[in-house]
């Protein structure tokens, strides 16, 4: 197995090519796909990404995690509808292809979009590209303007109305993260049902508009264009999404946005490189203020959604290890992610106890 730059791994595992071609031959009804590459894109710790290459072009493929997955946590029509729904707003979001649901003709569910070309910055910007401090801050004012502009989208206005229940979304989403604990965990920790339970003690009392959230939305789940640092061409991994509060969404970038300044105990509590520390990246205040301005919305309880970020990622991270101990990812790094979760507990309860600045 090789890693290139941009992070395909010429692997197939979970998407054979002998099954790929035929499937996208019939779909797509173009005989070229069935002589086909496919190779496993790292990055994700969820849902699955492969890139596919014929005589056709280039497209890619998603499907959920090998072997037994949390119920819900990896619903692939849901990302296609909502991929395809917000084709044509001002959010930038790949054109959408094929879905199809387990078992017809695959084995699992799938669906398949086009490969929009740009850059994904996980750990550091290609060399020649975005290089000034000028140029990051366009980065960072294009990342929370697209959130922006997707909390701004009518869900009625383009066919998601009906995309989830948006009333006491909080409640649930809470309820939901600590049943997804209970049923990865695999060794006790008492911090984070002390994290869980002060954020129900908590609840935030402002109501907000609903809309279209993405989940899990920060500066590596979208796709810069490959020229104009102030420019996004897309926003990528869409399985959380769901209609409800817009601060869960802001929370949690907020919780991935590193400073310069972070103390030890928000270090500790990365999980992602910390690109948004260099010199130029507003501020997590900035963030806050130009997301305010652009909705309207009222931010004076983000404290709490910032915390409760906190609390998701690290049971993300307790369901991505036990996964992982299991054998039922493909990639690497997967290991790390047990050891992510105290930390990540820890930085959600300074904050919620107001010992962290956000």
């Amino acid at each position: 197995m090789s890693t290139t730059q941009s992070g395909i791994q010429t692997i197939a595992t979970g998407a054979e090519p002998e099954l790929i071609g035929p499937f996208l031959a019939a779909q797509l009804h173009d005989e070229r796909w069935r002589d086909c590459t496919v190779a496993h894109i790292s990055g994700g710790m969820s849902n699955l990404t492969y890139a596919v290459h014929s005589g056709a072009g280039e497209l890619i493929l998603r499907r959920p995690p090998l072997g037994n997955i949390l119920p819900t946590a990896h619903d692939m029509a849901r990302e296609y509808r909502v991929i395809t729904a917000l084709q044509g707003t001002a959010v930038p979001v790949p054109r959408t292809m094929v879905a199809t649901e387990a078992g017809e003709p695959l084995e699992f569910a799938t669906f398949v979009m086009e490969r929009v070309v740009g850059h994904v910055c996980r750990s550091g910007f290609p060399a020649g590209f975005v290089t000034t401090a000028a140029e990051r801050r366009q980065v960072g004012d294009a990342v929370v303007d697209v959130l922006a502009d997707l909390h701004k989208v009518d869900p009625e206005a383009v066919g998601l109305g009906d995309f989830g229940r948006p009333a006491g979304f909080m409640e649930r989403q809470l309820r939901r993260w600590s049943k997804q604990w209970d049923a990865s965990k695999f060794e006790e920790l008492p911090s984070l049902d002390r994290l869980r339970d002060g954020l129900g003690a908590a609840m935030p009392e402002v109501e907000q508009p609903h809309t279209v959230v993405h989940g899990d939305y920060r500066l590596d789940n979208t796709v810069l264009h490959p020229a104009d640092p102030s420019r996004i061409v897309a926003v990528l991994d869409w399985e959380l999404s769901a209609l409800g509060n817009p601060l869960s969404d802001l929370g949690s970038m907020l919780a991935y946005w590193a400073q310069a300044d972070d103390d030890a105990v928000l270090v500790a509590g990365r999980v992602i490189p910390p690109i948004t520390a260099l010199e130029g990246f507003p501020t997590r205040a900035e963030v806050i203020e130009r997301y305010a301005a652009r909705t309207g919305f009222d931010v004076s309880e983000m404290r709490w959604y910032v915390a409760f970020a906190y609390f998701k990622i690290a049971v993300i991270c307790q369901g991505i290890a036990a996964r992982a101990k299991g054998g039922s990812m493909v990639g690497e790094g997967f290991d790390e992610a047990r050891g992510n979760v105290a930390p990540l507990v820890e930085a959600g309860l300074r904050v919620l106890e107001g010992k962290e600045p956000i």
